[in-house]
Order: structure tokens, then C-alpha cells, then sequence
């Protein structure tokens, strides 16, 4: 084939083609507003310029302890300046940030630490028993940094130096480099291992890039966001938040833990305008007492993800004062691929309505290339009616680079060209997903399907229950049977197996109601999510 006349001559070089990473996005804030607070923890501003010094010292701090391209560097932190720090400081050294779950037990942490082949690991003190533990486990020497929070609630100091005299090592001038290759890695993230052993999630600084601008387009941030940190970090690289606030000059406001009092205390204080968070932290938020809820003027943006959302506690954020954006996405697409994208009808509906409509999962990111809803047997998509289950497949430059040392699994989530998230869903005539189902938690009954999903809806709209997860119970008559494990409201009145059972009746196919009712508190994962897997074990034991 003969060369286009848009090839000839018409070559990369250093004028017309730069790596993209969002380290830029740093860079930017800094020289454009230099004063403007960037960080705010405790009683402690950080101003942009601060910020990026801030950074750089770190990055060069690490090069001087031998750290370079291609090396890990894990932290053990909750969210806060060292951790919001480490996004950029980590990558300025050419390494790969590891961010681990700070709620994990410590010979996990350990197979972490090993697989990732950690060079240093900085840590917060209040971590120290745990990390100490998996230090034992570890198979390799790490050089360990402590993070001394004030705000840190005990803990011993276990390594080599501390965070604060490992920056004033650092040299503010640094000359660190930009990603020689946008494809570089930039972070790696350990999936929760709620269906097995933790799989090492590879992000390139590309793909980092564009879904913080993802974020971005599709939450409304700008220059005058204050984003209050409810969701940790560690969790997808905060779902890239942790870079998408930088990009637009917003301000972060860190928040160390998850207490209700404390976050309806910040968003008055600092008058935060945007947050995201599990849907168990709106759960926290509408089931706070009323001593610790507090009025605000402003309107609070809100992005959940993880578990979709009932509608009921959609509405009940509306109610408080928050407006909810819906999210959808994985580990391995960067955290957000999918967005509720709001349409102005909506407005005009009922609220019980306008909710249902805002829990679906909805449209692709504007930085994601396709997704479809396909039969994952034939590859074909399946029709636009709302009714017809198929697998949510998505494709781009924000899906991970890979799994890391395993090339099966990474084969087996790309097959097709396609990465296969496993979530069953039904594609609507207005091209909204909507979830039913993980592929592994669908109820068969008698040949009927059931969507836990559609059954766990129903009860939380119960008045008295707060917390409600339905997996398959084996029968030897029907195969399968649907349980429901439900978690009451503080203060509810108790509630029978049988007054659940009549409840669910009343609102669905009998076919699909709870044979079984469980009540006590939900497993939960360490970033919130409910442990199917467990409640699945339990309902055999039932047998």
C-alpha cells in the first residue's frame, strides 16, 4: 500500500507529541494558582505550591534511597497528605505507587508486599502492629518510612526514618522526569478478592490521564470544588480523584475515617461541594443519628459506585440535602467507566421514580472508548428492551494494562477484545445499562431466574431494615431458593422471618420472594462491600 500523504513527513517528535500522565495535571495547578489551597488536614493547609514542592522533595527523597523506574513503592495510609502526595511523588521518581488497604489482615498485606516485590514502604504508625506482623512474612528486605498523623490514634514508629524528615531530604528542585512512555505504569492496585485470591491491577499513566478527565466531564468539577475525601485512596487510586481535583485547581479536604459526625461537620466547615463514597457511606449518612446530622446550604454532589444503589437511599440523600450521581466500574477500568448521566425530564418525575431511574448504572465515560452488553457465549449484543441479561463488556485506554505475573488471567478478562467485567445487566431503549446481577450471584429456581438485585430493592425500602444482601440457598426441589440476610435499622422494631416473607410477597412474583430470612449484621469486605461469598456458605449450612 502506497504511504498516505499524511504520513510522509508528518513524524513525532518532542513539538507535537508528549506522553500523557497526570503528573501534568500537577505542574498546571501549581503555576496557575500558586496560593490557592490544595490540601487541607486537620488544622494543616497545603497551598498548590506548596503541594508540588511537597511532591517533588518525596520524589527525589526516594531516588536517593535507590528507588527508580519500574520499582514499587507501597503505602500503608489512610487518606491524608502523605498518601494524596504519593499519586505524584511516586510516579515524578519513575516507580509504581502501591497503595495498599490499610483494613487488610497482616499475611495478606505480607503476599501483597511479596508479589509486588516492594522496594519501601511508607506506613502510618497506627498501622504498626499489623505491618510488623507482615514484615516478618515478607521475603524480601523493604525499607520502611512512618507516617507520624497527628490525627493518627496510637501505633509505634517501626522504621528507618519518618515521612516529614524523609521530604526535608528531598531536593525541591528535583529535576524529575515525565514518563518516557504513556503505556508506563503508573500505579498497581490489588483487586478485593471477594471471588478469590487478590489479583495485582496494572495502570498506565495514559489511562490515568484521560479517566481523571473522565471524572471530570462527568462529575462537574472546577475550579471552585472542595472534594471531601469519604472515599479512601487506596481504593483504585481514589477512584482517580486523587488526580481529577488536582487537574481542575479544586481543593482536597482529607478525611482519615469514615464518621458520619465528623464528614456533616467538614461539608458545613469547608463548604464541600463534591464527594463520593460506597454506597454503605450514604448508607452511614442517612442512618446517622439526628444529633450528628448537620444543615448545610449548599447543594452536595455526591458519586457512589460499587453495589448499585437503592433508589430509597438515593432519595433519602435528596432529602438531606445531597444530589446523587450513580457510578459504575471495576478495578480494572481505573475505578468510574460507566455514569447515570443525568437527563433534564427527570426533573419533572416523582422522586420514588426519578430515584429508580438514577440507581441504574447508565452510559459510558465520554474517555472510554465502547461498552456493550453482550452475550458473553457469542459475542453478540444483546437487544435494547430492558429485559434481555447479557455481560457488560467494556474497551479503551482506561482498562488496565493487565493483571500482574498472570498472563492466564489476563488472557482470559481480554478475550474477544473485550474486557469482561462479569456483571449482568439489560441494556433500556435509551442506551442506559441497568445491573441485575454478578453472573455468580443469579438465583435459579426451578429454571427461573431471580436477580438478587431486584429482590434486594425491595427490602430496602422496608422501613425497618437498613442493610439487606439475597444469595441462592440450595433445594432439593427447586434447585435453588432465594435467602435474604437482612441487617435492622438502630432502633427498629424487631421484625419475624414471616413479616419479611409477607412483606416481600406483597411486591413480587412469589416465585422470587425469600424462602429464608436471616437477621444480624452483613460480612463486609474491606472497602464496604458486602461478602456474597460468606452469606452464600452460610445459606448451605442452612441445609
Amino acid at each position: 500500500m502506497p504511504e498516505s500523504i499524511f504520513q510522509k513527513d508528518l513524524d513525532k517528535t518532542q513539538a507535537n507529541f508528549q506522553p500523557q500522565t497526570p503528573l501534568s495535571y500537577l505542574d498546571w495547578a501549581a503555576s496557575v494558582y500558586p496560593d490557592k489551597v490544595a490540601v487541607i488536614h486537620g488544622d494543616r493547609q497545603f497551598t498548590y505550591a506548596a503541594f508540588r514542592e511537597r511532591c517533588v522533595r518525596l520524589a527525589s527523597a526516594l531516588t536517593g534511597l535507590g528507588v527508580g523506574p519500574g520499582d514499587t513503592v507501597s503505602f500503608m495510609a489512610p487518606n491524608g497528605p502523605p498518601l494524596l502526595e504519593a499519586h505524584y511523588g511516586v510516579p515524578m521518581a519513575g516507580a509504581v505507587l502501591n497503595a495498599l488497604n490499610f483494613r487488610l489482615d497482616a499475611s495478606t498485606i505480607a503476599s501483597l508486599l511479596n508479589h509486588a516485590e516492594t522496594k519501601v514502604l511508607v506506613t502510618d504508625r497506627e498501622f504498626s502492629a499489623v505491618i510488623s506482623q507482615a514484615l516478618e512474612q515478607t521475603d524480601h528486605a523493604i525499607i520502611v518510612i512512618d507516617i507520624d498523623d497527628p490525627l493518627a490514634s496510637g501505633g509505634a514508629f517501626i522504621g528507618q526514618t519518618d515521612y516529614e524528615s524523609l521530604l526535608s531530604k528531598g531536593d525541591p528542585q528535583f529535576a524529575w522526569t515525565m514518563p518516557a512512555d504513556e503505556w508506563q505504569a503508573i500505579s498497581l492496585n490489588y483487586t478485593s478478592g471477594t471471588t478469590g485470591e487478590p489479583k495485582g491491577v496494572v495502570y498506565h499513566h495514559r489511562g490515568a490521564f484521560l479517566n481523571a478527565m473522565g471524572d471530570i466531564l462527568s462529575f462537574g468539577l472546577n475550579r471552585n470544588t472542595v472534594y471531601l475525601w469519604t472515599l479512601p485512596m487506596f481504593h483504585c487510586n481514589g477512584w482517580c480523584f486523587t488526580w481529577a481535583v488536582t487537574a481542575v485547581a479544586g481543593t482536597h479536604v482529607c478525611q482519615r475515617n469514615i464518621v458520619p459526625g465528623e464528614i456533616f461537620l467538614k461539608i458545613k466547615h469547608n463548604k464541600v461541594t463534591h464527594m463520593c463514597g460506597a454506597p454503605i457511606v450514604l448508607n452511614m449518612l442517612v442512618h446517622a443519628a439526628d444529633d450528628q446530622k448537620t444543615r448545610f446550604p449548599q447543594t452536595v454532589e455526591v458519586a457512589t459506585g460499587g453495589a448499585a444503589p437503592p433508589s430509597a437511599i438515593i432519595a433519602a440523600m435528596e432529602q438531606m440535602g445531597f444530589n446523587v450521581t450513580h457510578l459504575y466500574g471495576l478495578t480494572e477500568c481505573y475505578g468510574p467507566s460507566t455514569v447515570c448521566a443525568w437527563q433534564d425530564e427527570w426533573g419533572e418525575l416523582e422522586l420514588a421514580e426519578k430515584a429508580s431511574l438514577m440507581a441504574r448504572q447508565g452510559v459510558r465515560y465520554p474517555t472510554l472508548f465502547d461498552q456493550a452488553v453482550m452475550a458473553p457465549e457469542t459475542m453478540t449484543p444483546v437487544p435494547a428492551d430492558g429485559k434481555t441479561l447479557g455481560e457488560i463488556m467494556l474497551r479503551g485506554n482506561t482498562v488496565m494494562k493487565g493483571y500482574l505475573k498472570n498472563p492466564k488471567a489476563t488472557t482470559d478478562a481480554f478475550r474477544g477484545g473485550w474486557y469482561h467485567t462479569g456483571d449482568l445487566a439489560v441494556l433500556h431503549g435509551d442506551g442506559y445499562v441497568e445491573i441485575k446481577d454478578r453472573s455468580k450471584d443469579v438465583i435459579i429456581s426451578g429454571g427461573e431466574n431471580i436477580s438478587s438485585l431486584e429482590v434486594e430493592e425491595v427490602l430496602y425500602k422496608h422501613a425497618q431494615i437498613m442493610e439487606a444482601a439475597v444469595v441462592a440457598r440450595p433445594d432439593e426441589k427447586w434447585g435453588e431458593t432465594t435467602c435474604a440476610f437482612v441487617d435492622l435499622k438502630p432502633g427498629a422494631d424487631s421484625l419475624s422471618q414471616t413479616q419479611v416473607i409477607d412483606y416481600c410477597r406483597a411486591h413480587l412474583a412469589h416465585f422470587k420472594t425469600p424462602r429464608t430470612v436471616i437477621f444480624g449484621p452483613l460480612p463486609k469486605t474491606s472497602t464496604g462491600k458486602i461478602q456474597k461469598f460468606v452469606l452464600r456458605e452460610r445459606a448451605k449450612d442452612l441445609t
